[in-house]
């Protein structure tokens, strides 16, 4: 199932990893799309909570991956699954600005095709 994931041209596979070291977070994310490495982003940001970073380096691979063509399929590999869940609390926290433009990536995404997906993959550190 994963090779055929990996080689599917409609399926956009994201991988982030999100890290902070002397008060400096950086974020990369790779996506690939028919198993070839399309897209590497780096960002560096100081004085931001490890949460933060990690819903801004879901922000953006998210945006990027939606707005590809023919993709139907989004798979986001994180080790944070616990931040990714932030994006569908309701209740107040800081972090809604990033989780409100998350979700208005998926309303899009969800529009130009209800059969889009999306899944949130967890790996361990």
């Amino acid at each position: 199932m994963v090779i055929e994931l990996l080689t599917s041209p409609s399926t956009a596979i994201v991988v982030i990893d999100v890290s902070i070291k002397n008060d400096i977070a950086t974020f990369i994310s790779h996506m690939h799309i028919a198993n070839s490495s399309l897209i590497k982003t780096l960002h560096h940001t100081t004085f931001v909570m490890s949460t933060k970073a990690e819903l801004f380096a879901i922000r953006c691979s998210i945006n990027q991956a939606s707005n590809k063509e023919n993709v139907s399929k989004i798979i986001v590999i994180t080790n944070s699954i616990h931040v990714a869940k932030k994006i569908f609390d309701s209740s107040l926290h800081p972090f809604q600005v990033h989780a409100v433009a998350i979700l208005s990536d998926f309303c899009q995404f969800f529009t130009n095709n209800q059969n889009n997906l999306i899944e949130f993959w967890e790996y361990p550190s």
